[in-house]
């Protein structure tokens, strides 16, 4: 691996080159945008996916509730777990971030001093992203499309090699889908078992929320209703 960061002329110091250009050419407001975003905004717009996601099934109320946000609770983690696989694999790796190796690079974070295989924030928010995929396919695809921006904002940035992003998000979505049958098994029975509490399960469930597809009438109308289906008997 430290082979590909000595060399210039593969496709992965070829791409971080063209990829970090455009850093060179940007304006320098948009280049501090893209360091808030490639830092922290695209972290923070994942959790408050997460959160949306989880308030949208708990307003739904559907039948398999518990399963769903079961999986959103699987998603952050197997982002921390994908996190700590990380740990030692940068440690055998030793690779050194690009702007050591090197010159000419626009690094638009500063301070950066550990390993660069493999990118924490790739492995993060795409781990989040297959997780909430789990859960539910609509804010999944958005949290994957979230993952995949945050991988160009780290090369962008002049922090991470572009295969420094390909293994996090192999990383990341490994660890979400090897582990998620025994993660869900051990979960939703615990979801299950909080939305059967008095209080707790609205957690689950939103106070008066019916599952999809049940009517739901008021006295009065669910007797005029069964009237109606009197007469027409």
């Amino acid at each position: 691996m430290a082979g590909l960061a000595e060399s210039g002329s593969n496709p992965d110091v070829d791409l971080l080159y063209d990829i970090n250009g455009l850093a060179k050419d940007a304006p320098h407001w948009f280049d501090r945008i893209m360091e808030f975003v490639g830092e922290w905004g695209l972290l923070l717009a994942m959790v408050l996916l997460v959160v949306w996601c989880w308030w949208s099934v708990r307003r739904r109320a559907d039948a398999d509730a518990a399963s769903s946000v079961a999986g959103l609770v699987w998603a952050p983690l197997a982002a921390s777990i994908a996190l700590l696989v990380n740990v030692p694999i940068r440690g055998f790796v030793e690779r050194p971030r690009p702007f050591v190796d090197h010159q000419g690079l626009d690094v638009l974070v500063s301070g950066k001093t550990d390993f660069s295989f493999v990118s924490d924030h790739a492995t993060l928010t795409m781990a989040m992203g297959v997780g909430l995929f789990v859960a539910n396919r609509k804010f999944g695809l958005a949290g994957i499309g979230l993952a995949l921006l945050e991988g160009f904002c780290r090369v962008y940035m002049g922090v991470h090699y572009p295969t420094d992003v390909i293994g996090g998000f192999a990383l990341g979505t490994a660890v979400v889908l090897l582990l998620s049958p025994l993660a869900m098994a051990l979960l939703t029975p615990v979801m299950k078992a909080v939305e059967k509490a008095p209080r707790a399960g609205l957690l689950i469930r939103a106070r008066g929320a019916v599952p999809a597809g049940q009517e739901t009438l008021i006295p009065g109308a669910r007797a005029e209703h069964s009237e109606e289906r009197d007469l027409a008997a």
